[in-house]
């Protein structure tokens, strides 16, 4: 079995965000969250506002072909659904964003999108379902910037207690924090859904832990297959490729390597017509209901031509056939092999021309 475990720590590195993008999404969304707070209208009916999404998940992988990165934030209301239609809602915050951001904004189905020239921002406005949501909704580290990997490699930690970091927390016994779903506008369907951002969050921290932190670069590794190899494919995107991906990545995986070809053959085996996901912390909403048939049948026969191309690198023996066989999944993104003659047959570590790049422990363990 060839993991090639140098490669894919390389491979990661090599299609995570950028520093400077990382630190454009921040400009952008604490630039917004500030001026939410302080505005006089709306800083009256909001709560708390979070990051949320494939950023905050650390699932996220850089943009191509010219497209911005991108970070969801949610606005947590006082609103009362009874009172104020989705419609209603979403307008609310229109002058604020004809005040801040002009000829910048649109207004979504479910959210307010700002385009920026650097990033792009999601405001989704939602209602929290009732009064005690609101101390769990105000939690220190729910509003903080950091994501799972910061967490993960402890860096902001050591000074808080463990009920503080709560979500973030790998803790052995159940979690310390209880959230219940918030409830989001929908002007297309006009009415009000329930949406828990929170335990999606919760979720992934769990899975990962179960996947000995190989979970979130399981699911970079296979959005990027995504991304480059059949961008015409319109479904599953974003969030319901993730979800999809964690429910069939196995638990204790011992290597990205490992991980992926088993998520793909466990799609293949399982899923050839297309499934009912449950959303976490909504079980009656399924994340694929807006996928056809059809759609679900494309993205499959993909899926089937990537688990014989992922096996066959997993089992070659010989390091160069086994990284070429990766490269032909992953792109040029995924680091070349010596020529044949100087690999390594056995499948380990090879004599590299470059070294890794040095990056912080736990990122891609």
């Amino acid at each position: 079995m060839s993991t090639v475990p140098s490669y894919f720590k390389d491979f990661l590195s090599n299609i995570r965000l950028s520093d400077n993008q990382v630190n454009d999404l921040k400009t952008g969304h604490m630039t917004l969250r500030e001026r939410l707070k302080e505005d006089e209208k709306l800083s009256k009916i909001i709560v708390s506002t979070f990051l949320q999404g494939s950023y905050r998940r650390s699932t996220a992988v850089k943009p191509k072909n010219g497209n911005k990165s991108d970070v969801d934030i949610i606005v947590v209301t006082k609103l009362d659904s009874e009172e104020y239609s989705p419609e209603e809602a979403l307008k609310l915050f229109v002058p604020f964003l004809e005040k801040y951001y002009k000829g910048k904004y649109r207004i979504q189905g479910r959210s307010l999108g700002i385009s920026l020239s650097y990033v792009d921002l999601d405001i989704v406005p939602t209602s929290a379902s009732s009064e005690s949501e609101v101390g769990v909704l105000q939690d220190g580290v729910i509003i903080s910037e950091y994501t799972i990997e910061d967490f993960q490699q402890n860096l902001f930690t050591k000074s808080l207690s463990r009920s503080e970091y709560n979500i973030f927390c790998e803790s052995e016994g159940e979690t310390e924090w209880k959230s219940e779903p918030l409830l989001i506008p929908d002007r297309e369907a006009d009415e009000w859904e329930k949406t828990h951002p929170l335990e999606q969050i919760r979720w992934t921290v769990e899975k990962n832990k179960n996947c000995k932190k190989h979970y979130i670069n399981v699911v970079k590794a296979l959005k990027w297959w995504r991304k480059i190899q059949h961008p015409d494919i319109k479904h599953p995107k974003s969030y319901p490729l993730e979800h999809f991906i964690g429910d069939c990545c196995p638990d204790n995986i011992n290597s990205v390597a490992e991980g992926v070809v088993l998520t793909l053959e466990n799609i293949v085996s399982r899923y050839p017509k297309k499934p009912y996901l449950s959303d976490r912390g909504v079980p009656e909403h399924d994340v694929f209901a807006k996928i056809t048939d059809d759609e679900y049948s494309s993205f499959y026969n993909t899926v089937c031509e990537a688990a014989n191309i992922a096996r066959e690198a997993l089992d070659y023996e010989d390091l160069y056939d086994s990284v070429c066989k990766w490269r032909e999944l992953f792109g040029n993104e995924f680091p070349s092999a010596p020529e044949k003659s100087q690999s390594n047959s056995s499948g380990g570590f090879s004599v590299r021309s470059e070294k890794s790049v040095s990056v912080p422990e736990g990122r891609f363990a």
